[in-house]
């Protein structure tokens, strides 16, 4: 799934890849809002490394670290500095706060297949 050279690169694609269906807090206004997880899985999917999660005011905020780098794709949804516990987290984990209808809207608009 390596279509992307690294996480920044696959970073403009998925802001223009959200939607109400990868996401149903998904708005105009906030397009990164509840895609946390489904993002996660997509990073995780196009260049391995670890979920990470930590808790917000809003929940639990799922995130990745690739080649020892952390990516948070959806940090732009929170409107004030977040902890970032640097919990290990799991692909399980990740879906069970996502639906595989979101993750496959995602993938889709992504071209990922």
């Amino acid at each position: 799934m390596r279509n992307f050279t690294n996480p920044g690169e696959l970073f403009d694609r998925l802001k223009t890849a959200w939607s109400p269906e990868s996401s149903k807090s998904w708005s105009a206004e906030n397009p990164a809002k509840g895609q946390c997880s489904v993002t996660s899985l997509v990073i995780h999917d196009a260049f391995g490394g670890d979920i990470l999660k930590t808790q917000t005011r809003g929940g639990t905020h799922f995130y990745n670290v690739v080649d020892g780098i952390k990516w948070d794709m959806t940090i732009s949804q929170f409107d004030r500095p977040i902890p970032f516990a640097d919990l290990a987290s799991s692909r399980e984990e990740a879906m069970a706060d996502t639906s595989p209808a979101q993750y496959a809207a995602l993938k889709a608009r992504l071209n990922l297949g």
